[in-house]
């Protein structure tokens, strides 16, 4: 059960923006407040997107507070349902979960959780609660649809997956392998990108099957049955249907507080482009590509999209996301120094030359705090946009998200000795900034893939640029139509995320680099080891994720850091040792240390070789040779294993920490200027922001209407 609670002991932290808030003109307040209020209109789509409750479980939240405060409601649960503090921390804490998740399954993960009080104790409250007074019928409404899928751990309900193992709402529930094979045939056939699509299946009275992709974008019209259909083809006797206006009135709302930004005097061109795709009659890959080419393009620092292919069983998906923020002047300073640097540092890479883009297109790298990041998941760096061509082509972007970063640590990591704890809380925001930068900057922005472009060439030299490993010709490369996400499929997020980190762990004691952050000597050789144990940490601390249940790995980044860590043990000799021990609580316990002497030498080598590796079978569409490696390291030993990894995880479990949330500002119009708002780091701090987010709008109004619309695909 624990599992799939959030404890009473979450840290909930308020994400400070409100200096840099205060240091920018009117104008930009204005514009900022705008993109604040589309990106969280935008957001709400994420609740459609996770599971077929989480929209209802938000309308009960937001019903729930509109009637009652929080302490009100504290007062009913006390004395009228017999509750304990403790039970209504819980209670707070379950909701927070859901407000900072944008639905009841981990973004970080893809874990559900449930209440983690009596579902009896759940229901009484919210029957005795000022809403159940005064609106019976919408509240037995409410609580029929949701309760049960609230509280349910069946074993399909557990986490989000393809819907024959899992539960995904961006498939309908009838969707099979050999569906996900049919439609992506035809996607690539057609140049079509389902970034901002879903895709259901339904089968008519012949038994002839129809797969609906529903393509994300506003209507012009109510009149949906007539207005909505793009086309119809026919292959081998099934057909495939495009439609759109998925999402659509949400999208509408986004759409209205994008063109109020466009009146404010502060307006990028790139607005045009972004309301031209929420209109968009198409998915033609041209089209997706046109907007990311004025993204890369674009200097201020604010995006909102379909975005990341993470919680999309098939990685093909994206979720909505919308980021607003402020340049960090003094830390852009610093990474735009880097930016200068990174044409050497990327020689130093362990592929050849020809496996680099042609030519690195400096990138705009910037240091941001957020004031506002709509999404399931708030990443401490990005990189866009997703689209390899773009990068190889036009370029890309990087941001590191300082107030996300630098959130201090309320205690020492699990698993190291005191020594390993004590440099780490000395130096951890300062090595994972440095991490950070190197995954996205030379991470993501490295690499070329080896493809065959419209007239039928290659982009490379096939009888000269050879397989680095066996020193023979290059027999495979993506044949027009195909991308990296549509090739390496599911293991793509993971693998992707795997060779950004080695690139940052293979670069991470370069001297020239560590200077660019002011750090020489003793100190650079701390941040490298750090940089090191940590990835070793979350390699093991990783396990969190790993379902054995289904032999599974639930989040992309703790597999690829585990994959990294199965590397390090490879080296053998101790270089990285883990160890049973009993904690001082003579509870089974973990020690994990590293070799310290050994990382510029068998370290590095190790972690070129297998960086060198995942580069190839990138580059050369090579998803046969990636997927035997990238499974060979994913596995997780049973018990007769020299590392029994399954004995660690119940270990790992029994003492992991609560993953932090984050409350975040709202900003508020007044007659001639924009007013900010910051909450307590609670739960009732959490509750207040949200409740006071969309007060101007019936969005549950909207959320039900399309929950709806849905219900028989789930």
């Amino acid at each position: 059960m624990s599992d799939y609670i959030y404890p009473n002991n979450t840290r909930i932290i308020q994400l400070d923006c409100e200096a840099a808030f205060n240091e920018l003109t009117e104008d930009e307040k204005h514009y900022a407040h705008f993109l604040s209020k589309a990106s969280w209109f935008g957001g709400l789509i994420d609740l459609l997107q996770t599971s077929p409750e989480s929209p209802l479980i938000f309308i009960l939240i937001d019903k729930l507070f509109h009637y009652d405060s929080v302490s009100e409601l504290k007062q009913v649960a006390l004395n009228k349902c017999g509750f304990t503090e403790e039970h209504y921390t819980a209670f707070l804490i379950f909701f927070s979960g859901i407000l900072s998740n944008l639905g009841n399954y981990k973004g970080f993960g893809d874990t559900k959780f449930i209440p983690n009080l009596p579902k009896d104790k759940f229901e009484k409250l919210v029957l005795s609660s000022q809403f159940a007074a005064k609106h019976p019928q919408d509240v037995q409404h409410l609580l029929s649809k949701c309760l049960e899928p609230m509280y349910s751990l069946k074993e399909k309900e557990c986490c989000l997956g393809f819907p024959y193992k899992g539960t995904t709402t961006y498939l309908s529930k009838n969707i099979t392998e050999e569906d996900l094979e049919a439609v992506k045939t035809f996607l690539k056939d057609k140049n079509l990108e389902p970034y901002n699509t879903r895709l259901f299946k339904t089968v008519d009275e012949v038994g002839r099957t129809i797969y609906e992709i529903r393509l994300a974008s506003v209507l012009e019209t109510d009149n949906e049955e007539e207005k909505n259909l793009i086309s119809t083809t026919t292959v081998n006797g099934h057909s495939f249907v495009i439609t759109r206006g998925d999402y659509s009135k949400l999208l509408k709302l986004v759409n209205e507080n994008l063109l109020l930004a466009k009146e404010v005097p502060y307006i990028p061109f790139i607005m045009h482009l972004v309301l031209d795709i929420l209109l968009a009659k198409t998915i033609a890959v041209h089209v997706i590509l046109e907007v990311s080419i004025f993204v890369v393009t674009d200097l201020h620092p604010r995006y909102i999209g379909f975005i990341e292919t993470y919680r999309d069983p098939a990685g093909m998906r994206g979720e909505f996301e919308g980021l607003v923020a402020i340049v960090n002047k003094k830390m852009s300073a610093k990474f735009s120094e880097l930016v200068k640097s990174a044409e050497t540092l990327l020689r130093l890479l362990p592929w050849p030359k020809a496996y680099e883009k042609d030519t690195f297109l400096q990138p705009d790298f910037t240091s941001l705090d957020v004031l506002t990041y709509a999404s399931s998941i708030n990443f401490a760096g990005i990189c866009i946009p997703n689209y390899d061509d773009i990068r190889q082509t036009e370029g890309f972007k990087n941001v590191s998200l300082a107030n996300i970063v630098h959130v201090k640590k309320a205690e020492p990591p699990n698993f190291l000795n005191k020594t390993d704890q004590d440099i780490v809380m000395k130096y951890r925001n300062s090595a994972y900034e440095i991490h950070v930068a190197l995954h996205e900057l030379l991470g993501h922005g490295s690499g070329k893939l080896f493809k065959r472009e419209k007239d039928g060439s290659l982009n490379f030299d096939a009888d000269k640029d050879l397989d680095f490993v066996t020193n023979k010709k290059v027999c495979s490369w993506y044949e027009e139509g195909e991308t990296y996400d549509s090739v390496f499929g599911p293991l793509a997020s993971s693998y992707e995320e795997c060779r950004a980190e080695s690139v940052a762990l293979f670069l991470c004691d370069c001297s020239t680099m560590l200077k660019i952050f002011g750090y020489e000597g003793v100190e650079a050789s701390d941040i490298t080891y750090i940089i090191w144990l940590s990835m070793a940490l979350t390699g093991l601390e990783g396990l969190e994720m790993y379902d054995p249940k289904t032999d599974s790995w639930l989040q992309a980044h703790s597999q690829a850091r585990y994959v990294m860590l199965q590397v390090m043990l490879e080296i053998g000799d101790d270089f990285v040792k883990i160890e049973k021990v009993t904690g001082s609580d003579d509870k089974p316990d973990l020690l994990l240390t590293l070799d310290r002497s050994r990382l510029a030498s068998v370290g590095k080598k190790a972690i070129g070789d297998f960086l060198g590796k995942l580069q190839l079978y990138r580059s050369t569409a090579n998803i046969a040779a990636a997927k035997e490696m990238y499974n060979k390291y994913s596995l997780v030993a049973s018990e007769e294993n020299k590392y029994p990894f399954l004995e660690y995880r119940k270990i790992v479990m029994d003492r992991k920490k609560p993953r932090r949330i984050f409350v975040q500002a709202n900003t508020f119009l007044g007659s001639d200027k924009v007013k900010l708002k910051t909450y307590p780091s609670t739960p009732e701090g959490m509750i207040q922001s949200w409740m006071e987010r969309f007060q101007d709008v019936q969005v549950d109004d909207i959320l039900e209407e399309l929950w709806a619309k849905d219900k028989k695909h789930f």
